[in-house]
């Protein structure tokens, strides 16, 4: 089968399932694992690199309300490679590329390749889509085997923190507007042993005030600006210091959102890992170093 992701986490999904192999192009944004960056690239983002938050924020609300894309498909190139199947979403303007583009274009290649969205917005709906995409590639056992290890890996966290006291989260999707995480993210808040004091699971991100954030009293902020690496969202939240400080929390830190919370995919339930760590490092080893940093105000 030969197969185009447009969306990181589906890259990640299907290297996860040992179709690596069969993928023959991805997006621009797709890093992880390494052998993705090797493959063509059939999107690239139209919006400057150089924008600070608050402009890339004001820049995508100005596309998005005019119906401009925030990324764009190299149709020629995608019909050059005569893709079977096409995975994409529908779920965010900003993830990806429109979901109408995709269609479109498909409809016009001679292999009448299938287009599958995957618009997860829970854990359990992303978990789901590890079984979609296994079923439709014919790979049912490997999805059956990587949903029962990541069944078993949450499991132990839920086990290891139950007993715990939770500490009042609060998830910071974006600085400058402030947005609060919203989807999964609650989920695996709870699911590490803390209270999402802001966000609402299954839900989309919400834009909040600075003000609205200090009013829920976290005890733990954390910074996961969307798409961002730790060291970058280490940077973010330097930037706005001030602010962060403000809230009156204990403890701020950064983390790896690219990779561990912003795109649901397998390695979100690192990011729970990772999660349940920083509440209760004295009950849930560090898995890895480099995923968080925390934030000196």
């Amino acid at each position: 089968m030969r197969i185009v992701s447009l969306v990181p986490s589906a890259t990640e999904t299907l290297f996860a399932l040992g179709l690596g192999d069969e993928v023959i192009a991805v997006t621009h944004e797709c890093d992880h694992p390494a052998a993705a960056r090797e493959l063509p690239t059939v999107t690239r983002d139209v919006l400057p690199h150089d924008l600070t938050a608050g402009q890339i924020d004001a820049a995508v609300r100005a596309r998005t309300d005019q119906g401009e894309p925030i990324y764009e498909l190299d149709a020629k190139q995608l019909h050059d490679l005569a893709p079977d199947l096409i995975v994409t979403q529908a779920l965010c303007a900003v993830c990806a590329v429109s979901y109408d583009d995709v269609r479109a274009i498909a409809e016009q290649l001679s292999t009448q390749p299938r287009v599958i969205a995957l618009d997860p917005r829970t854990l359990g709906e992303v978990l789901g889509d590890v079984r979609t995409l296994a079923e439709v590639t014919g790979h049912r056992d490997a999805g059956v085997a990587l949903v029962q290890d990541a069944a078993a890996r949450i499991d132990r966290v839920r086990l290891a923190v139950r007993d715990r006291r939770p500490p009042r989260v609060a998830a910071l999707e974006w600085l400058d507007p402030v947005y609060v995480a919203g989807h999964w993210t609650p989920q695996l808040i709870e699911l590490a042993g803390g209270i999402d004091v802001l966000g609402m699971p299954g839900e989309h991100s919400e834009r909040r005030s600075w003000d609205e954030v200090a009013a829920a009293e976290p005890d733990v902020v954390v910074a996961m600006p969307c798409g961002y690496d730790a060291d970058r969202a280490h940077v973010e939240a330097l930037a706005y210091g001030d602010r962060l400080a403000g809230l009156g929390a204990g403890e701020v830190v950064a983390v790896d959102a690219a990779a561990y919370f912003s795109r649901p995919g397998p390695r979100l339930v690192d990011g729970l890992e990772l999660l349940a760590h920083l509440l209760h490092p004295e009950t849930v080893p560090e898995v890895a170093a480099g995923r968080a940093i925390t934030v000196e105000l």
